[in-house]
C-alpha cells in the first residue's frame, strides 16, 4: 500500500487473533525500526521481541496496563532507550562534551528517538496489513520485568508493542472524536 494509505489506516488494535506472525514479516518490522534518527547517530535503542512460551511470563508482569483481549497477540515487542549511550555518544571527540552532563539535551533525544523507532514498527505493521497497539509498562512493574527478561538497567522500556492479525469485529471510526487540524498546527505563532 503507499504511503497515505498506511498512515491514514494506521491505529491501535486491541483484539487478535493467534495466527503468528510471519519470520520475514518480524523481520522486516525489526529492519524498518532501526531506520529512524537518532541523535549523533547514538543508535540507544535495543528491542526485546517476545513470542511463544516468553508472553506468558510477559504477561504475567506487564499485563495490567492493557485490556485482556490485547493478551492474545502472538508478538510483543519491547522498545527501550538508554541514555548512557546518548551521554556516551556525544563525550566522544567529534562531539566533545566530555562532561556527560544530561542537562545539556533540551530534551531527552534517546527516548524521543526511540519513540519515532516504535512508530516505524506501527507503520510497519500496518503496511503488513498486521494490527498493533502500544502501551505502557506500570512503574510498579519495571523492574520485575527487568528481572524476568534479563534487562541492564542502562535500558529503559517506553512501553511495548502487542502485534498480529487484527481480530476486531470492526473498524472504529475517530474520525469524530480526531481533533480539527486548525486547533492543533500554528502558522506564524500560537
Amino acid at each position: 500500500m503507499d504511503f497515505q494509505e498506511v498512515v491514514q489506516r494506521r491505529h491501535m488494535v486491541r483484539t487478535f487473533t493467534s495466527e503468528p506472525v510471519p519470520e520475514d514479516v518480524l523481520d522486516r518490522i525489526l529492519q524498518n525500526s532501526v531506520r529512524g534518527p537518532s541523535a549523533g547517530f547514538s543508535q540507544g535503542q535495543a528491542f526485546l521481541v517476545l513470542t511463544g512460551d516468553d508472553l506468558a511470563k510477559f504477561w504475567a508482569v506487564a499485563g495490567e496496563a492493557i485490556a485482556d483481549t490485547a493478551q492474545t497477540a502472538p508478538l510483543v515487542i519491547v522498545p527501550f532507550s538508554s541514555k548512557q549511550v546518548y551521554l556516551d555518544r556525544y563525550a566522544q571527540p567529534d562531539k566533545g562534551w566530555t562532561d556527560r552532563a544530561e542537562a545539556r539535551w533540551p530534551v531527552p533525544f534517546w527516548h524521543i528517538d526511540t519513540g519515532m523507532a516504535a512508530l516505524l514498527i506501527l507503520l510497519t505493521v500496518t503496511d503488513e496489513d498486521l494490527g498493533a497497539v502500544y502501551f505502557g509498562i506500570i512503574p510498579e512493574k519495571v523492574q520485575p520485568f527487568r528481572e524476568t527478561f534479563g534487562v541492564p538497567d542502562s535500558y529503559e522500556p517506553i512501553g511495548a508493542i502487542a502485534i498480529g492479525y487484527n481480530a476486531e469485529p470492526r473498524a472504529r471510526d475517530l474520525r469524530s472524536r480526531r481533533k480539527p487540524l486548525d486547533q492543533l498546527v500554528h502558522y506564524g505563532q500560537w
